[in-house]
């Protein structure tokens, strides 16, 4: 495989490397063997929003929004009217009769809002002077309306009208916002998830209405997505995982992620540093629907929501924190680290039955309800029937910093941002080496050269 390294790559981390987890230049079952640098911010990266098939949206600390081609890398549209950095950002698609259309929706740090054209970079409505910065959107395109939340939980129109908004009773805010069904929303707040429900009146008036508040989790909240029509997951700073009816709103699973510490640090008499809380937090959640695959720390752990099991995991999937996480299929998936690393691992059988205890990579995690004191016993990885491990079986090396996030476009590509100001534009080598060799017998057909 290719690589190509920015300024030199150092872990961010003081994390030993784990030799394990190296992997040579053959990667076989890596087809990205091609990058592009796209250049144009100035300022970490965090954000990357898909558009359509060949269009996505980058947007950071800069305050720019930036318009991205992915099959040629070209930068199609530059927005600027952000003065701050940008915290949140969506696509709004409305239905037009026969035809759609995407609008982009930012939020920033200078307390505004604002709707974009992709296609022209124009500025379409904005809302400034609000009361708080926004830290999260969500667009209910059925409902032809979308939320923003953080100090307060706000409803607007396509128009960018306020239909109604609530106070909240967390001095954090809305960090989170999911949709569910019977036009509820779930709100993450600190420690709790706050279920609102919409109503729209015959004359089109929107209200909201708080009507449940979950306070299961022990701590801070940091990932919550929807898991499919009926369910959703949200995940804590200590390592809760738990498993949501999306109708009823009760505790299906609860799963508390330890990390085991080896005998030998266990034993030690003295202990330079206690281990950081983020090595067993929660930073990120994705699923398929299928499997929830949580970054936990620095490591990786994937859960079947239909045996609530755990199906494989890895402690040590980086060398730092995992920022970002998906599922490819049922065996595939990939994460992103503070390390500056892209990783794509594969579930394997274990080799051995021992071989999850000789290598050391999880811990325990205990089952029931937050009220932990009545709960079995808990239990080690290694003593469930039938766990599996992940594999590495690619390392995308390009970025000099922590690795944000990555947006999938199939056959068409990989794109990742990162602190260090740039995107990359992963591509399966092969392919298009395929598609230049097209293109060139196309050329030279037109020409009359063969």
């Amino acid at each position: 495989m290719l690589r190509w390294i920015l300024g030199g790559r150092e872990a961010q981390s003081s994390v030993e490397k784990n030799s394990v987890l190296c992997i040579g230049e053959d990667q076989p079952k890596n087809c990205f063997t091609e990058l592009q640098v796209l250049k144009g911010h100035f300022d970490i990266v965090r954000f990357l929003v898909q558009i359509d098939d060949f269009r996505c949206a980058s947007a950071g600390d800069d305050g720019l929004v930036l318009v991205w081609n992915i099959e040629t890398g070209e930068r199609l549209q530059e927005l600027r009217g952000h003065s701050q950095q940008i915290t949140a950002i969506a696509t709004f698609t409305c239905n037009n009769g026969h035809t759609s259309y995407t609008s982009l929706i930012t939020a920033s740090s200078d307390r505004s809002l604002s709707l974009w054209n992709p296609d022209t970079g124009n500025r379409v409505q904005t809302i400034s002077d609000l009361q708080s910065s926004v830290k999260c959107l969500l667009v209910l395109e059925r409902l032809c309306l979308w939320l923003s939340g953080g100090e307060e939980l706000c409803v607007w129109n396509k128009d960018f009208q306020l239909q109604c908004q609530r106070q909240n009773h967390s001095d954090t805010g809305i960090t989170a916002l999911i949709e569910l069904p019977k036009n509820c929303v779930a709100a993450a707040m600190d420690k709790e998830i706050v279920i609102y429900r919409l109503m729209v009146a015959a004359d089109s008036s929107v209200s909201v209405a708080e009507i449940r508040c979950l306070s299961d989790h022990q701590d801070q909240i940091r990932a919550l997505i929807n898991v499919n029509d009926g369910l959703f997951v949200s995940g804590s700073h200590v390592g809760e995982l738990i498993l949501w009816d999306a109708t009823e709103w009760n505790v299906l699973a609860y799963e508390h992620i330890l990390w085991e510490e080896p005998q030998s640090c266990a034993q030690a008499e003295i202990r330079l540093a206690a281990p950081k809380p983020s090595e067993m937090s929660i930073q990120h959640l994705s699923t398929n629907g299928r499997l929830i695959l949580a970054a936990v720390g620095s490591g990786l752990y994937v859960y079947s929501v239909l045996t609530k099991t755990v199906v494989a995991y890895r402690k040590l999937a980086h060398d730092s924190n995992v920022l970002h996480t998906m599922l490819l299929s049922d065996s595939e998936l990939m994460s992103c680290s503070e390390d500056g690393s892209v990783r794509m691992w594969e579930i394997q059988d274990l080799p051995l039955p021992a071989e999850p205890a000789s290598s050391g990579f999880f811990g325990m995690w205990t089952f029931g309800r937050s009220n932990k004191q009545t709960g079995p016993p808990p239990k080690k990885v290694m003593e469930i029937p039938n766990i599996r491990m992940l594999e590495l079986t690619g390392d995308l090396i390009g970025h000099s910093g922590a690795v944000q996030m990555f947006v999938s476009f199939k056959e068409n590509g990989l794109v990742t941002c990162s602190t260090d100001h740039l995107l990359i534009l992963w591509k399966n080598g092969e392919r298009q080496s395929h598609l230049r060799s097209l293109a060139l017998f196309k050329k030279l057909e037109e020409s009359g050269g063969l």
